[in-house]
C-alpha cells in the first residue's frame, strides 16, 4: 500500500473522516523512527484547528462503573447535538503490549453513534495509565471537529495525577455502600479533582450513596479549604444526574474561561508537555548510548546485590552518557 502524504492526512481529518483519522492516530502512536517526522509535520499542521474542546478527565475506583457512566453521558451530549470523542486508556498486555480491556465493548449505545469516536489505547506501562501519545491523539479529534473529549484513564491512585496535565476539568468517580467510603480515599487524587460524582445512587443503594456524598463534603471540606470540588450523585445505569453533573462541569469550565484560568493552564501544560518530552528523549537516548547499555546490567546487579549504592551508579552512568568537558 502507498504511504499517504501529510496532505492527505490533514484533509482527512479537517474533513471529518472517521477512517483517516483512525490512521493519523495509529501513526502518531507508531514508534517506528520514519513515521515521527510525518506525524509531527501532520500534528503542526492541524494544530491551528485545535483547542476548540471541552477537555475532561476522568478516573474511579475499581468496578465504579467509568464506561456505563462515560457511555451515558456521551449518549447526553449527543443529543444536545455535542460531537464526542472518548479516549479510553487501557492497561496494556504485559504480552502483547495491546489493550486487554476492549471499552468499546462496554459503551454499546456510544459506540453506534455517528456523533460519538471511541480509542481504545494501551497504556504501555505508563504513569497514572495515560498513554504516552494521548495529548496528540487528543489534538487530532479536535482537528476533525470533536467539541468534547472525555478521557478515561486506569484505576485510581497517586499516579493518576498526571492526568490533569491534559485536561480541562477533573472528575473522580466514587461508590456508595462498598464499605466504609472514606477508607479507600486517594489523597492525590481527591487534591486535584474539580469534581467527585457519586455514582450508582439508585434503587436501595440511594440512601448509601446520599450517606456517602454527606462523608466526601465533609472530608474535602477538612482537606480543602476554600477549594472545595462539588461532591453530587448520579445513576448511569438509570441516567439520572447526568445532565445535572455535564451543566455544572459546564458552568465551572465557563467561569474558568472567563477568568482566563483556563488558557493559562492550557498554557502551562503545554510547557510541561515540552519538559515531559525532553525527558522521554533523554531517557530513550540514554538507553541506546552504546557504552551505557553495555554497563547497566552489571551495574544494576551491582545495586541490587547492595555492593555499590544507587547514586553512586546513577552518577557512574550519567558520567559515562554526557560529553566528557574539554581538557
Amino acid at each position: 500500500m502507498k504511504p499517504l502524504t501529510a496532505d492527505t492526512y490533514v484533509e482527512g481529518v479537517r474533513s471529518g473522516d472517521r477512517a483517516m483519522l483512525a490512521r493519523a492516530i495509529t501513526l502518531v502512536e507508531s514508534e517506528h523512527p520514519r513515521h515521527a517526522a510525518l506525524a509531527q509535520e501532520v500534528l503542526a499542521r492541524l494544530l491551528p484547528h485545535t483547542g476548540g474542546s471541552r477537555r475532561v478527565g476522568i478516573s474511579g475506583v475499581p468496578g465504579v462503573g467509568k464506561s456505563t457512566f462515560i457511555d451515558a453521558l456521551g449518549m447526553h451530549l449527543v443529543g444536545q447535538g455535542r460531537r464526542v470523542a472518548v479516549l479510553a486508556i487501557d492497561p496494556s498486555s504485559t504480552v502483547t503490549g495491546g489493550s486487554i480491556l476492549g471499552d468499546k465493548t462496554r459503551m454499546a449505545r456510544l459506540s453506534r453513534e455517528p456523533s460519538a469516536y471511541i480509542r481504545p489505547s494501551p497504556s504501555s506501562g505508563t504513569l497514572g495509565g495515560v498513554a504516552r501519545k494521548t495529548r496528540e491523539t487528543l489534538l487530532l479529534c479536535e482537528a476533525a471537529g470533536f467539541d468534547v473529549v472525555l478521557v478515561e484513564t486506569v484505576g485510581v491512585g497517586q499516579s493518576e495525577t498526571v492526568v490533569t496535565d491534559l485536561v480541562d476539568f477533573y472528575l473522580v468517580l466514587m461508590l456508595a455502600g462498598a464499605g466504609d467510603e472514606l477508607q479507600g480515599i486517594k489523597r492525590g487524587i481527591l487534591e486535584v479533582a474539580d469534581m467527585v460524582a457519586i455514582n450508582k445512587a439508585d434503587g436501595d443503594n440511594t440512601p448509601r450513596a446520599l450517606r456517602a456524598q454527606a462523608q466526601y463534603r465533609a472530608a474535602l471540606h477538612l482537606m480543602r479549604a476554600g477549594a472545595e470540588p462539588e461532591v453530587l450523585t448520579c445513576s448511569a445505569l438509570e441516567g439520572t444526574g447526568i445532565a445535572a453533573l455535564w451543566s455544572s462541569i459546564e458552568t465551572h469550565l465557563g467561569t474558568r474561561s472567563a477568568s482566563g484560568e483556563l488558557a493559562r493552564r492550557r498554557r502551562s501544560q503545554q510547557v510541561d508537555w515540552m519538559w515531559g518530552m525532553i525527558q522521554d528523549g533523554l531517557r530513550a537516548a540514554l538507553r541506546a548510548h552504546p557504552e551505557v547499555a553495555a554497563l547497566i546490567p552489571a551495574l544494576e546487579n551491582e545495586v541490587r546485590e547492595g555492593h555499590v549504592t544507587p547514586t553512586s551508579a546513577a552518577l557512574r552512568v550519567l558520567n559515562c552518557f554526557l560529553p566528557k568537558p574539554p581538557a
